[in-house]
């Protein structure tokens, strides 16, 4: 079965490079919590400080990116805490 095709809000090429940026309609984005709570994720060297913590993403527009992930932490902390979450409608908020 093939993926449906996007729904294409805006878009930009840039005329020199060729390079296109699209805006897609999204249903949600599936974001994975922790115990019912949201979180952030990082992965870093123990022994090294170079290159830095680097961030997980959490958010996904499709929801099989945020299962695998939960699925992957339940599987390496022991646990069935980690759940998927679809954020359909969100608070605007300014930047202070």
């Amino acid at each position: 079965m093939s993926r449906p095709k996007p729904t294409v809000i805006l878009s930009y090429t840039d005329p020199k490079t060729y390079k296109a940026v699209q805006v897609l309609e999204a249903d949600a984005i599936y974001v994975v919590y922790y115990d019912d709570k949201p979180i952030n994720l990082r992965s870093l060297h123990t022994l090294l400080d170079y290159p830095g913590p680097k961030y997980t993403r959490l958010g996904h527009s499709s929801p099989g990116h945020a299962f695998n992930l939960a699925d992957k932490l339940n599987t390496l902390f022991k646990t069935d805490k980690f759940s998927v979450y679809a954020l359909s409608e969100g608070i605007k908020i300014k930047e202070e």
